[in-house]
């Protein structure tokens, strides 16, 4: 049976507190261990293992918040188990949340293992490590460590960014650039449209077969929000030969870092290659003028804890 929201946030508090003397390896914390009325046989390596988990983070500014979990009484409790940035629901229906077919074991093969209806997969080290020596229907909360989890931070999929920073008023593009800057735009001398991320009207000065030439025209103070966060026009600087230049600066602060979701519009941060398109605020520094972008996977450089419950257990060879 899965730890009941009564106990298991006391657990995590405990096994949290635990983190901070943790080095390496993954280390046990016991609880709520159901004594068996007659010898069980528990979990060896080798073995295939029904489970079900909630996964926590047990590091880093979202410690205590849930990434991942197998039971819809917790995906659903918005309250006793707070949600990370990046968690994602597997939808509104308890169908949907199935316990997780686990070999316990380095390796399967390619195909999986195939026992008594379920398809047994790999998961990372310390998953299937803590699962050692469980028996049926016994909570074990399991201390996953970067190097035994999804590993640490890529560096080339962090990017710094100024907080302050200008485009021109005037730009000139090739056909088939400003076909791609602005998707579904006719390009006519004179007309007007809104920019997609930006919101402020721009004014196409000319365009012929070859190229393209627009104006942008913010306001002063014009706001929007094409990253998630608002983004403020704070000047306007306007020359005759076109060089002006529009000023404009991220409204982040030190106390988002690490909280806030924001989105590559323009797709060209790296680690693009991710299907979400989205990374994390993971600094602002103002002293520097400057704020971090991580596309890394949230889950990437930090402690883990997996409070697992066995179901069922289908002995290996």
């Amino acid at each position: 049976m899965a730890p009941s929201p009564s106990y298991v946030p006391m657990v995590v508090l405990i096994v949290v507190v635990l983190v901070g003397a943790t080095a390496g390896g993954a280390y046990l914390y016991y609880h709520n261990q159901v004594p068996a009325a007659s010898p069980t046989r528990l979990v060896h390596l080798g073995d295939n293992v029904t489970v079900d988990y909630i996964g926590i983070f047990g590091s880093g500014p979202e410690q205590g918040k849930v990434f991942d979990t197998s039971e819809f009484a917790v995906a659903k409790d918005a309250i006793g188990y707070p949600k990370s940035l990046e968690y994602h629901a597997r939808g509104t229906s308890a169908s949907n949340y199935t316990t997780l077919d686990v070999h316990v074991g380095g390796s399967t093969p390619s195909s999986g293992y195939s026992l008594g209806g379920h398809s047994f997969i790999q998961v990372v080290t310390g998953f299937w490590q803590g699962l050692v020596g469980v028996a049926p229907n016994q909570t074990r909360a399991v201390i996953v460590p970067p190097n035994l989890g999804y590993g640490p931070v890529n560096p080339s999929c962090v990017t710094t960014k100024p907080l302050t920073y200008t485009e021109p008023i005037l730009q000139t593009y090739s056909g088939i650039a400003f076909s791609k800057q602005y998707p579904g735009i006719v390009a006519a001398t004179g007309s007007t449209f809104n920019d997609p991320h930006l919101g402020w009207p721009v004014l196409i000065l000319s365009a012929n077969a070859s190229f393209v030439t627009v104006e942008n025209l913010p306001p002063l103070g014009w706001s929007a929000s094409p990253a998630g966060w608002p983004v403020d026009v704070t000047n306007v600087t306007s020359t005759p030969n076109g060089t002006g230049r529009i000023t404009l600066e991220n409204q982040l602060f030190p106390s988002q870092s690490g909280l806030l979701v924001g989105k590559d519009y323009l797709g060209n941060g790296p680690c693009t290659t991710q299907s979400s398109g989205t990374f994390i605020v993971t600094q602002v520094d103002l002293l520097a003028g400057t704020y971090t972008e991580n596309f890394n996977a949230e889950v990437q450089g930090q402690t883990l804890i997996f409070l697992v419950t066995v179901i069922d257990v289908f002995p290996g060879p």
